[in-house]
């Protein structure tokens, strides 16, 4: 398979260059130069299949080019080692649950893979690999397991000071070996922001080889159209006569939502796609009046999305070729207020006795003003409870015991940097570490 940027300068690239590099080399984000469709075939019988062989389907056909069908397999399953359940809440309604990996988070799906990739293609390699990561929440938990300990590797995970929860700053802080965590005094837009700056980069890249594991890169994202599929296939499982499926997506930075429209192109029936933005909400805004307008994040309930530039909009706007009237007839924005969100926590778990995590109840309400008579929906639970302790009791009065897969260890705060947000102070860090 080749890939393009969006910028539009680099076209025909490999998957191993895109893999390796992340952001292009014009500042753009790659896509593929086309969505292979799956075979209808396929979608009359994935409701006996598992994770493992949906994933591995799906994988071949977007990769099978490249990477030999027996290792791509290997991959996929070390990839899976848990489970991704469809929950009944009510009616039709249902939850796709993410947060079974060991960092509880969805993106452990997209980091263990990519990780798997990465691996995959620095054999061949000389000298180490450098992955640098943006995190506004969950992102620098997952690639961390993802990494840890991984030879040739190390990883610098940026995230914004005060604004992550204490168990998904701990899941990285934690660490030690390859991982390196910075502590940026900005918000997520600034570490995504001087992120890029880094792979724009000619000098710093020339210095060292540095790669994404934020969803700008690729096979991160390329990976989170698995569970779409599964979520699907486990929907046809519990209820073979279902048809007109809505999706709710917790909408941030955008590559959940990319990725799930993907899935769409691929040949994934799926009647609409509904954006649930808290009050960050540049997408729904351009949903509703055709301008894309970023502007400064602000902090929110549902702390993993409070982006004010999210990145993957490029690829959105790609993949339905800049045609807003095409992109409004998949995809229905809706913003709610911390007010809202918390209140959807309460009423969820009060009437239904299901406990939902801010960005799922965001998901949830979405999908409740959404869903219309006859129609089936589907919102994803994109991380545990319990990684927003402080937010579940505040607002549930649930007192949330940590799960032991979860439990940090000890901090050493002399070991986090922390930095102002520009790009010379995150290269400096860079390449002393080099």
């Amino acid at each position: 398979m080749k890939f393009y940027s969006t910028n539009g300068q680099s076209r025909n690239v490999s998957l191993e260059e895109v893999v390796m590099t992340g952001l292009a080399p014009d500042g753009g984000l790659f896509l593929p130069e086309r969505f292979p469709v799956i075979p209808r075939a396929f979608f009359n019988n994935m409701g006996e299949m598992t994770v493992r062989d949906i994933a591995y389907v799906v994988a071949n056909t977007m990769l099978g080019e490249d990477i030999d069908s027996a290792e791509l397999r290997e991959i996929v399953n070390d990839t899976f080692t848990f489970d991704i359940p469809l929950r009944h809440i009510h009616d039709n309604v249902y939850s796709l649950e993410l947060y079974h990996g060991p960092t509880l988070a969805f993106k452990d799906v997209g980091a263990r893979f990519l990780a798997r990739i990465i691996s995959h293609y620095s054999k061949k390699m000389t000298g180490e690999i450098n992955v640098l990561v943006a995190t506004s929440g969950d992102s620098g938990g997952a690639v961390a397991s993802g990494f840890h300990k991984v030879p040739g590797v190390n990883v610098y995970v940026l995230y914004p000071e005060r604004v992550l929860s204490a168990m998904q700053k701990h899941q990285f802080v934690s660490l030690g070996d390859n991982i390196h965590p910075i502590e940026v005094l900005g918000n997520f837009d600034d570490c995504q922001r001087i992120a890029k700056e880094a792979f724009n980069d000619l000098d710093l890249r020339a210095r060292m080889h540095l790669t994404s594991a934020n969803s700008i890169n690729v096979c991160r994202m390329i990976p989170q159209m698995f569970y779409y599929f599964y979520g699907y296939a486990d929907l046809l499982r519990q209820n073979p006569d279902v048809h007109d499926v809505v999706v709710a997506v917790p909408s941030g930075n955008l590559g959940n939502l990319t990725a799930g429209l993907s899935a769409k192109i691929m040949g994934l029936p799926i009647k609409r796609f509904v954006a649930a933005n808290n009050r960050n909400d540049v997408f729904t805004q351009y949903l509703a009046t055709g301008s894309f307008t970023p502007r400064q994040s602000v902090r929110t309930l549902a702390c993993a999305m409070d982006v004010g530039n999210p990145s993957n909009f490029s690829r959105i706007l790609e993949m339905y070729h800049h045609d807003h009237t095409a992109m409004c007839a998949d995809i229905n924005g809706y913003t709610l207020t911390d007010r809202e969100i918390a209140d959807t926590m309460v009423d969820v778990h009060s009437i239904h006795n299901y406990l939902l995590d801010p960005h799922g109840a965001t998901a949830y309400k979405a999908l409740e003003m959404d869903l219309r008579d006859g129609e089936t929906g589907i919102f994803l639970e994109t991380a545990h409870p319990s990684k927003f302790a402080k937010t579940m009791r505040e607002v549930t009065g649930v007192e949330f015991p940590e799960p032991k897969t979860a439990t940090p260890q000890r901090i050493h705060p002399n070991e986090i940097q922390r930095i102002s947000p520009s790009h010379a102070a995150l290269k400096k860090i860079l390449l002393n570490a080099t």
